[in-house]
């Protein structure tokens, strides 16, 4: 245990709990934007799987990560619009509609890469960016400012989701739409826009969540997310449907997983309880969210579709 606690791994734990923390964050922060319109999207994993795969195949057939990452995300963007129809024009039930296309997702990631690629392989990986002067810090500079651009961008957005939704007209709406359509409607503001455009907002942070994973890793494989867009919808709760508290939730996470893997590597916990033990995170998550979850409400119209009449 002594191992663990010198400054060069402590460090590099919290480093690699930064990085495995982004897919959370992109998802989390897509989803709450959804939720805080009334919308519960189940599917973010479906949505993280596809724009996951196709991230990875436009890597590898091409050689350019940019053009993967534009890729991954325009998948998660036709996600959005896909279920915006299902949920906002259609009025399928949310929870149905969202597991389904979670399933969907599965399903097609697997068999694209079973007749696109059939055996794993690697491709390039998203390099690291430096912050000079910053980067060269000891130890502080490779926990926080030596990670690719995507992880940078994830914790850019928690401050532009937090404008997005609390200093536009956009947002303010958004949250209307979520604590009483009725009266939004009454005012003119269209429900059914406001809610499709959340979502496509939602979906395409989806999207870039699996592409920062799969570009991350530098391979794919089926069921790659392996949770972590059900983890997502949890963090909202954790959050309390706000973005600094989706980040912290996404750290936790992140950084409790990182913890593990180098326990694992130093030999603190023994092969036998391995399996157990990849457990930790989703069970402190878990737990976090039995003690917060009578202290938060959620927006009043969460999953309630809305027909004007």
């Amino acid at each position: 245990m002594s191992d663990f606690f010198t400054a060069t791994v402590l460090f590099s734990t919290l480093a690699a709990g930064i990085r495995l923390s982004t897919p959370f964050l992109f998802a989390g922060l897509g989803e709450m934007v959804g939720q805080k319109s009334g919308v519960l999207n189940l599917g973010v994993e479906g949505v993280m799987l596809l724009s996951a795969f196709f991230a990875y195949w436009t890597a590898l057939s091409t050689g350019s990560l940019w053009l993967a990452v534009l890729v991954g995300t325009l998948v998660g963007l036709l996600m959005g619009v896909v279920y915006g129809l299902i949920t906002v024009v259609f009025h399928a039930e949310q929870g149905i509609s969202g597991i389904g296309i979670f399933l969907f997702g599965l399903g097609f990631s697997d068999l694209m890469f079973q007749e696109k690629v059939g055996t794993p392989k690697f491709t390039s990986k998203l390099p690291s960016v430096d912050i000079p002067l910053l980067s060269d810090i000891p130890h502080v500079g490779v926990a926080f400012f030596q990670h690719s651009a995507m992880t940078y961008a994830a914790f850019v957005m928690v401050p532009l989701v937090m404008i997005l939704l609390r200093r536009t007209t956009f947002g303010t709406n958004v949250r209307a739409a979520g604590e009483n359509p009725e009266s939004a409607d009454s005012l003119g503001v269209s429900v059914a826009r406001i809610r499709f455009s959340a979502i496509v907002i939602g979906n395409t942070l989806a999207g870039v969540a699996g592409t920062a994973l799969v570009l991350e890793l530098g391979i794919f494989q089926p069921n790659l997310t392996a949770g972590r867009g059900f983890i997502a919808i949890a963090l909202v709760y954790f959050g309390a449907w706000r973005a600094p508290g989706v980040m912290a939730g996404a750290l936790l996470y992140g950084v409790v997983e990182a913890t593990v893997i180098t326990w694992k590597a130093l030999g603190i916990i023994p092969r036998s309880l391995s399996d157990i033990s990849a457990m930790a995170p989703a069970v402190i998550t878990i737990a976090a969210l039995v003690i917060l979850a009578r202290r938060v409400k959620p927006p009043a119209a969460l999953t309630q579709p809305f027909s004007r009449h």
